[in-house]
């Protein structure tokens, strides 16, 4: 069977997906397109040609600046907390004892749960009078007084840092944990004997067979952090004073809470396209992990 002919029958087979697809995606997309150059409003007037008013005023207005670094000190630190805990965590159940199978499933629980689930947990747990957070500080006495965790600027973004992690962390766990199974045994063993110590070990030995798996971890957690919405605004509605308002965030308030459509669209339009280029470069990044592994 020709190469040419195997080709055409993929493209048959995947003609329904693509149609609904640009069904369900393109024509929005389109008009999404269309409104950023306008100054529609949501509701009375469909508005008129601004251009390119729009990109202008949202990428050098102080907002979108402010709410850029935001969202990507949000995602940096996240992201690498994330990675660090999930592999330790993987490495830990990667060993034999009693009651890991247990523990593997109750790992996976704060990922299995809804995020609106976790975030109302979360902010339970932050709640300023009568928090656990603060109740088990206070009876260690690491704090004098009740403090509202995500009610001051200072401490907010940390707080959510926090819960998203504990929320993300068991998909790099189990993205790693399947990895560590197809390290060779006779490897493992074989640097034992010849002395090599557990840093050695985790360098030499288990790192390589990871940098895949960890590279597709790091992509997905990256791009889902960089566009983050339901968590923050559950817990904190983008405030206090807008310390934790993410990009997902400003276009909601944009579009919606002050209905400006046009402005909206095209503050959306500017962070998929940022999104699609930390995507493309990620997938850059895995092509060349994959063919340095290869």
């Amino acid at each position: 069977m020709s190469g040419t002919w195997l080709t055409t029958r993929a493209w048959l087979l995947m003609l329904p997906l693509l149609v609904v697809m640009i069904s369900v995606i393109g024509r929005p997309l389109i008009d999404t397109v269309g409104l950023s150059f306008t100054d529609a409003k949501l509701v009375g007037t469909e508005g008129s040609f601004v251009g390119i008013d729009n990109y202008v005023k949202m990428i050098s207005g102080s907002n979108f600046q402010r709410t850029l670094a935001t969202t990507t000190w949000f995602a940096v630190v996240s992201v690498a907390a994330e990675m660090v805990i999930g592999v330790l965590a993987a490495l830990l159940l990667n060993q034999q004892f009693r009651g890991r199978t247990a523990l593997r499933a109750l790992m996976i629980l704060p990922w299995a749960l809804p995020t609106v689930v976790n975030a109302t947990l979360w902010r339970l747990i932050y709640n300023p009078e009568y928090g656990a957070l603060n109740a088990a500080l206070t009876q260690l006495g690491l704090l004098d007084a009740y403090r509202s965790w995500l009610g001051e600027p200072g401490t907010a973004l940390a707080a959510l840092i926090v819960a998203d992690c504990w929320k993300n962390f068991p998909l790099v766990a189990l993205i790693a944990l399947a990895a560590l199974q197809a390290v060779p045994r006779d490897i493992t063993a074989a640097s034992l004997v010849d002395g090599a110590g557990a840093l050695a070990r985790f360098r030499f030995v288990i790192l390589p067979y990871l940098a895949g798996p960890l590279m597709v971890a790091l992509v997905l957690r990256t791009i889902e952090a960089f566009k983050v919405f339901d968590i923050i605004w559950v817990m904190t509605r983008g405030g206090p004073a807008n310390s934790t308002r993410t990009l997902s965030i400003l276009v909601y308030q944009e579009a919606f809470s002050f209905q400006r459509a046009g402005s909206g669209a095209s503050l959306a339009l500017i962070v998929t396209l940022l999104v699609t280029l930390l995507a493309a470069g990620y997938a850059v990044l895995v092509r060349k992990t994959a063919g340095s592994a290869a």
